[in-house]
Order: structure tokens, then sequence, then C-alpha cells
């Protein structure tokens, strides 16, 4: 093991086939099944867990139950030793999704495997094609508010001054400044929050940067250890990511947005800002750049 939040590659090999062990593949369903996949891993994407009923869709499912004889089916008991895995060139940072949804739900062993796929098969290392039928855990769902926040609490929180409390987002430095997104009905970011891109701490082989290289970058950006951090995107994905992230390098105060900007955007009175000379000048940079 290199951190309490991660395993490598080598550890995880020398451990398949523990029965205490359940590894998460969070990848597409095409990519794990025909793709091939770690052996003994189970199958699993957040959308799987999202709230059926709400137009934002990064809400959790409101339903601890049905949540829970969902975690179930994938073979994980509250004993259970999961690590969640993707390829983390190729998605959105969803298995920060799965690692802060289980933890907000109470379990404790969790970990990401550093590298994911990209790493795992670079290693050639033993995998199998299909799809894995576990049998049934016992996870019993303790929900843990101090992992969350709400639109209406965040709401009330950026109307006052919070020196205590960063809002962090997680999306690209675009959106941030106000980039119109297809389906999204307004731009810009909620008053306050500065950006800290999702997709920045990751070496060339995939795996997570030294944790000193990730905390002084976050300091640089007035983001400090003893301050809460809530973190959004747009659907609690790559606000996840970061969360996890914030999580390793041993921010203790940290919660993540579910509903993020494809809920704040459609509440018209959520206040938003946008940053017009910011998106003028990386408009301006990628208009510059050779074709």
């Amino acid at each position: 093991m290199i951190h309490p939040y991660l395993v490598d590659t080598v550890t995880l090999d020398q451990n398949l086939g523990r029965s205490d062990l359940v590894v998460i593949d969070v990848r597409g369903k095409a990519a794990y099944a025909f793709g091939g996949h770690i052996p003994g891993a189970v199958h699993a994407t957040w959308h799987e867990f999202s709230d059926p009923d709400a137009t934002a869709k990064g809400l959790l499912d409101p339903n601890v139950s049905r949540l829970e004889q969902k975690i179930r089916a994938l073979g994980i008991s509250n004993d259970s030793d999961i690590v969640i895995y993707s390829n983390p060139f190729d998605n959105w940072g969803d298995e920060g999704r799965m690692f802060w949804m289980l933890q907000y739900l109470g379990h404790t062993k969790l970990r990401i495997l550093d590298g994911g796929w990209v790493k795992w098969v670079g290693e050639k290392r033993r995998f199998e094609h299909g799809t894995v039928s576990p049998k049934p855990g016992e996870f019993s769902a303790s929900p843990k508010p101090e992992f969350i926040v709400m639109k209406e609490e965040l709401k009330q929180l950026v109307k006052r001054p919070h020196p205590e409390t960063v809002i962090a987002d997680a999306r690209s430095l675009e959106e941030y400044a106000g980039k119109e997104v297809l389906g999204i009905p307004r731009p810009g970011h909620i008053p306050s929050a500065i950006s800290v891109p999702w997709n920045t701490f990751l070496n060339p082989d995939a795996t997570v940067k030294d944790p000193n290289i990730i905390k002084a970058s976050l300091e640089e950006k007035d983001l400090h250890e003893n301050q809460e951090v809530i973190c959004y995107c747009t659907g609690g994905v790559r606000s996840a990511w970061l969360y996890f992230v914030l999580k390793l390098v041993s921010y203790q105060k940290v919660r993540n947005y579910p509903g993020s900007w494809w809920e704040w955007s459609r509440d018209f009175s959520a206040p938003v800002e946008t940053d017009a000379k910011l998106l003028h000048k990386i408009i301006g940079r990628e208009e510059a750049k050779p074709s």
C-alpha cells in the first residue's frame, strides 16, 4: 500500500481472490465486458445510483434502501475491502464518484487503484472477459452528512462572507469563466468559487502525482488544509474526483455537491457569475494555437 486511499497494481495483483476483497470497475459496460477487466472485478457506474426522478443527473437516489440493495448486489458488505478503478484518461473521474458515494454512505475500507486500467494493462497483468455475478453482500448504509452539501445550504452560504469555507469548481477553466455548454441553462460559476480543474493531478502513467506537489498547487490557489472545501462540477463526478484528491492529501473537511451545475444553473434564484475577460483570454489563446 502506498497510501491509505490508494493501492498499487502489485499489491492488488497479489491480493486478487481474497474473499473479503471487492474490485469495482467503473468504466463503460462494453469496455468492462468485452475489452477485458481485472479478474473477479464487478461492474457499476455512477448513473445506476442517481435519483431516477431528478432532472439534475448527478443527484443521488434519495431512497437509501434502494442504494443499499444495489451496493449489496455488487457483493459488498460493511467489512469488505473495496478497490475501485477505471481508465483515468478516458472518463470524468468516475472512480472518485464511486469512492465519494460509498464513503458518504458509511463504507470505510475504500481505495482507488493507482494508475487504474492504464497501468494494469501497461504492465501486462492478467485480465478476463465477460461479467462477474457475485454473491450478494450485507451492506447497511449509514449516511454521513459531513461529506455532502445540497443546493439550499450552498445558496445560503454564498449570501455571506465565508473565509472558513472554499468553494472549488472542478470543471475546465473555460466552463468556469462562462463558456456556453449545450443542455446547461446558464453558463458561469458559483459566486466566490475558485477554479481547480479536476484533470491536473495525474502523472503520464495515470498514477496520482506526489501528494506534496498536489498540496503545493492547491495552496497556490489559496486552498488550505484548515479550511472546509466544497467541491462541485457539472454533475458531481469531476468534483468527486477532486474530493478524493483532497482527502488523499489530508484535507479533513471536504464535501461534494452532487447536483452541481446541472442543478444550480436551472434554479434562477441561485446566483451565477461569469468572467468575460478570462473567457476572452482563453478563447484568444486557443485561436492563436497553430492548426
